[in-house]
């Protein structure tokens, strides 16, 4: 059942930034900013870790998933070193994912040619 959450969340999260994109004048990079920002004021104020509790990856792969990462990762650094963790913490938390994002995407350039939309 676990999957099942996982993907419904998930689905849920992107239907949304779907319905942002189809009705709204915002642009992608905008909503994903949003997103970002969303899980990093839902991880701050501790609305965001009942959601990941109850659906796993659903709620962490998401950009959401990434802001929450990174205020969760601001709180237990200023926990461990003060006021320095909150400019440290959240590039620390998220510094793999950051990382394998940077790999991949490098990989896929050198794998494969691109060429412009039509």
């Amino acid at each position: 059942m676990q999957y099942v959450w996982s993907f419904l969340v998930g689905g849920a999260l992107c239907v949304v930034a779907q319905i942002l994109i189809d009705k709204t004048k915002l642009t992608p990079a905008r909503i994903l900013v949003t997103y970002v920002c969303v899980g990093v004021l839902l991880g701050a104020v501790g609305l965001y870790k009942p959601l990941v509790d109850f659906a796993g990856c659903g709620a962490t792969v998401p950009l959401t998933g990434f802001g929450y990462n990174i205020a969760k990762g601001v709180r237990r650094a200023v926990d461990e070193r003060g006021l320095l963790g909150a400019l440290t913490g959240g590039l620390t938390a998220s510094s793999a994912g950051i990382t394998a994002a940077l790999c991949f995407g490098y990989l896929a350039a050198l794998l494969f040619k691109s060429r412009p939309k039509r």
